[in-house]
């Protein structure tokens, strides 16, 4: 998937030769000229890395990186003129996750964007190998608990194993057959209705009205999934 970058800076001359430069490795970029669009569109938008320049009107880089830190985990490197270590130090304690001085070649910079995709792609495969988070719904897969809006949730081990390939697979959705062979690793026919049976408890655990389910939805004629939310 195409990635999406922010880049934000008050000098065109700049945001163009970024622009260009990442659209060339197939990246999908916009741009903002100053700290309140820079705000606004980081927060309205789904990017996956933000390029921010420290010395912004309207708003300082240092804030827009504090006021979008609150919200999302977006990645963000922040870029500037200045080269002393206390700027340094404060972009990092303001929450970007690297930093570079102008001027600066456009190789480094691709080379700094991927260096901190691995970073939090490795951070996110490492905090899904121990459970997620979705909403109020959280699993611990290393105990093997749920919660529901702070509250415990008592699972059989078929209906956590249920729940767990569903939240970490969200959007796709699960024939009766697949979820036979994965969890119950059977392709049995006559046990395919076992299915609809722990679904309907499941939801019945997990859902605040079953009868309308906010997780665990139905794909009519094709199976289950769990909502992309």
């Amino acid at each position: 998937m195409q990635k999406r970058i922010l880049v934000v800076d008050d000098e065109p001359l700049i945001v163009k030769g970024l622009k260009y430069s990442l659209e060339q490795d197939g990246y999908s970029v916009e741009e903002a000229y100053d700290g309140e669009e820079a705000v606004s569109k980081a927060l309205d938008g789904d990017f996956d890395l933000i390029l921010l320049d420290v010395m912004l009107p309207r708003m300082s880089g240092m804030e827009v990186c504090q006021r979008v830190r609150e919200k999302s985990h977006v990645p963000i490197i922040m870029i500037t003129a200045k080269g002393e270590d206390m700027d340094k130090v404060l972009g990092l304690e303001h929450g970007a996750d690297d930093y570079m001085t102008k001027p600066f070649n456009i190789l480094e910079v691709k080379a700094r964007m991927k260096s901190v995709f691995r970073r939090t792609a490795q951070g996110k495969n490492d905090k899904d190998k121990q459970g997620v988070n979705i909403h109020d719904l959280s699993m611990n897969f290393i105990n093997r608990s749920v919660e529901v809006g702070r509250k415990d949730v008592n699972l059989t081990a078929k209906e956590f194993d249920l729940l767990r390939l569903f939240a970490t697979n969200r959007g796709k959705v699960f024939s009766r057959r697949d979820l036979m062979g994965t969890v119950w690793k059977s392709e049995s026919v006559k046990d395919i209705r076992a299915v609809d049976v722990h679904i309907r408890r499941l939801r019945e655990k997990i859902e605040k009205n079953p009868a309308q389910p906010e997780y665990i939805l139905t794909k009519w004629g094709v199976g289950y999934y769990f909502a992309n939310k």
